[in-house]
């Protein structure tokens, strides 16, 4: 009678792997997880910076249309020789421009951060399902070139 049990250690070997292949994906989802939080952490980031300049945007036209009325104001009664209209155009001004700095580092922030996806994980990912395909298909092309 033929023997059919499993050689001595071909349990364990079967074990490990099962254990080693479910270490592989918890570390693959863990990757997954940090870059996606690295990625949305950008978006955020971005976003807020653009809320930021889109506030000073706002305010800035606020101040432009106050500036806009003061002059307005001194057209109107003959250059009475108060410029309050000056000062709110310069304020004005400056809100512009940290506006616009604001939303050229809320653009940066969002380019970086954008789409949200796991890339080194998927590459990762990809590469390990070669190697297991290329490992598995080893096997058997011996045996065909044995034939």
């Amino acid at each position: 009678m033929a023997d059919h049990r499993n050689p001595p250690g071909v349990g364990p070997a079967i074990q490990e792997v099962s254990e080693k292949a479910q270490l592989l994906i918890r570390e693959e989802i863990a990757l997954a997880k940090a870059e996606l939080t690295e990625k949305v952490t950008k978006l955020v980031k971005g976003a807020v910076v653009g809320i930021v300049a889109g506030v000073f945007a706002l305010l800035g036209l606020l101040y432009l249309l106050d500036a806009l009325s003061w002059f307005t104001w001194k057209l109107v009664q003959g250059g009475g020789g108060d410029d309050f209209w000056l000062g709110f155009l310069i304020v004005a001004i400056l809100l512009f421009v940290l506006g616009a700095i604001a939303g050229f580092l809320a653009s940066r922030f969002i380019k970086r951060g954008s789409p949200p996806t796991p890339k080194l994980a998927i590459e990762e990912a990809q590469l390990i399902k070669q190697t297991i395909s290329s490992s598995t298909a080893t096997p058997a092309s011996r045996s065909e070139a044995r034939s």
